[in-house]
């Protein structure tokens, strides 16, 4: 624990932030800047730390779960993505069938999977009533998973083409089967970035309604934050305020998910990627900023297993899970892993070489068993 009582050299703006958040006081904007202006990493990580001890204890989450991606075919060019390929090029992209992705579902039959997340490009043909044809497929073949799917910025074109609104659309879908939603697709809200990384796909207003009507309807979801390209701490700042204000009306986020630009083979390869450094502070500041968000999720085939694995130091407790095979998303993007499959057993071990004890939950973090070095 940081010694605030202690002389120290510190900032006294960083000393009052510090008492507020021990004193369970929600920090400003204007703190949340100042954190990133001025805080060093010992004392971020400090701070972080004793936040994320408070909320779990030594617990770090992970679930074992697997991807369907149904296509890297896209309508939309957004200039960091090295993953999709534009629909008039798409003699390089992949179109999965209906029944090409039930087999993936089909492979898992009999083993401890609890949830399914399917993502990817925004294809035209596949719309509304064919996504929700899968969704009740899988659903009856294997009722016990937990069906994940769709960015904001799928849903918000699979709506825009069946000419239904928002709610319309989203109450088609969780009848079909669809439980809860990924974070993907938020990048940065405010306009100042949105419009030059991403100016043809939903806006930030957009992803937040679309996130606030699941929630309305009784579904959670995910939140994410694309950093380390463009974007400003204030627009860091901006991104994460929105997302807490809409889980203070709501409460219907499960976690906060930052994901690090990666300048693989994309539009904006020529931005030098941030440090580790920066990793960590961001992920320190982002647990300290975002109070009402009880999980602050490292996804480790993005950073990589050993950055993850400081995360923990910083505030972050879920891994996300096992994700038995392999995702293309970030492995095209330049991801630290190119092969990112973990057992059950090596996640463990990751999260114990810390000193943490690791938890499967299930997709809304009820806890389905705490692992011993005896039980991994």
């Amino acid at each position: 624990m940081f010694p605030i009582e202690a002389p120290t050299t510190l900032d006294k703006g960083l000393i009052a932030i510090a008492e507020k958040v021990r004193n369970g006081i929600r920090i400003t904007e204007e703190d949340g800047l100042l954190l990133f202006e001025k805080g060093e990493l010992g004392f971020l990580g400090s701070l972080a730390n004793e936040i994320a001890t408070r909320l779990h204890g030594n617990k770090v989450y992970f679930n074992r779960n697997f991807h369907i991606e149904p296509t890297n075919v896209c309508v939309f060019t957004c200039n960091f993505c090295s993953y999709s390929r534009q629909y008039k090029h798409r003699d390089d992209g992949w179109e999965m069938s209906m029944e090409q992705m039930l087999d993936i579902v089909r492979r898992y039959d009999g083993q401890p999977v609890t949830e399914v997340h399917i993502v990817g490009g925004v294809h035209p043909k596949m719309n509304l009533e064919f996504f929700c044809e899968l969704l009740s497929k899988i659903k009856a073949h294997r009722p016990d998973l937990h069906l994940k799917g769709f960015t904001a910025v799928e849903l918000e074109y699979m709506f825009r083409k069946a000419k239904l609104s928002v709610r319309e659309g989203m109450t088609k879908l969780k009848e079909a089967g669809l439980q809860s939603l990924p974070g993907g697709g938020a990048e940065i809200f405010h306009p100042d970035v949105r419009n030059v990384i991403c100016a043809d796909k939903v806006d930030g207003t957009g992803w937040l309604e679309i996130h606030q009507t699941a929630h309305e309807l009784g579904m959670h979801s995910n939140a994410t934050m694309l950093y380390g390209h463009i974007e400003k701490y204030e627009h860091r700042i901006d991104h994460m305020s929105r997302l807490r204000v809409l889980q203070d009306v709501t409460g219907g986020f499960n976690c906060f998910i930052p994901l690090k630009f990666r300048n693989k083979d994309n539009d904006m390869a020529h931005i030098a990627e941030v440090s580790i450094i920066e990793d960590l502070r961001l992920y320190a500041i982002a647990r300290i900023f975002m109070d009402n968000f009880r999980n602050l999720k490292a996804y480790w085939p993005m950073l990589g297993r050993q950055t993850a694995q400081l995360t923990l130091s910083f505030g972050v407790n879920d891994l996300d899970g096992t994700i038995d095979d392999t995702t293309k998303i970030y492995s095209m993007a330049g991801s630290e892993e190119q092969t990112p499959s973990l057992s059950t057993e090596q996640l463990c071990d990751l999260i114990e070489a810390v000193g943490k004890t690791p938890v499967e939950r299930d997709t809304l973090y009820n806890e389905l068993k705490v692992y011993t070095p005896a039980t991994a």
